[in-house]
């Protein structure tokens, strides 16, 4: 079993940044490979960004290319997000996925987190 608790969200507005955290425990978390995933309000929950279990590989959404940047240390993973705009408004989930692949796939994934609130002001 992996715990996962995502901490960081908040109110900003657009253009600024936030930095999100996913504390992890429970089973080797550096066995996992780790995504970020959002949902808005009336939408499907969206792939955002994920890294390998080894850090080497990084995947993102086109969408958030060149803003976000995600990364993790022994036992969390983090997703920075710079240039933050309205349309990223959501929350925000960090998964954890045993199989390391498919990380794009929201449905590959076997634990989440309870989720944290990005709003972002025009």
């Amino acid at each position: 079993q992996v715990q996962l608790v995502e901490s960081g969200g908040g109110l900003v507005q657009a253009g600024g940044s936030l930095r999100l955290s996913c504390a992890a425990s429970g089973r080797i978390f550096s066995r996992y490979s780790m995504g970020w995933f959002r949902q808005a309000p009336g939408k499907e929950r969206e792939f955002v960004a994920a890294i390998s279990w080894s850090g080497g590989l990084t995947y993102y959404a086109d969408s958030v290319k060149g803003r976000f940047t995600i990364s993790r240390d022994n036992a969390k993973v983090y997703l920075q997000m710079n240039s933050l705009k309205p349309e990223d408004t959501a929350v925000y989930y960090c998964a954890a996925n045993s199989g390391n692949f498919y990380l794009e796939v929201r449905d590959s994934y076997d634990y989440w987190g309870q989720g944290t609130q990005v709003t972002v002001s025009s």
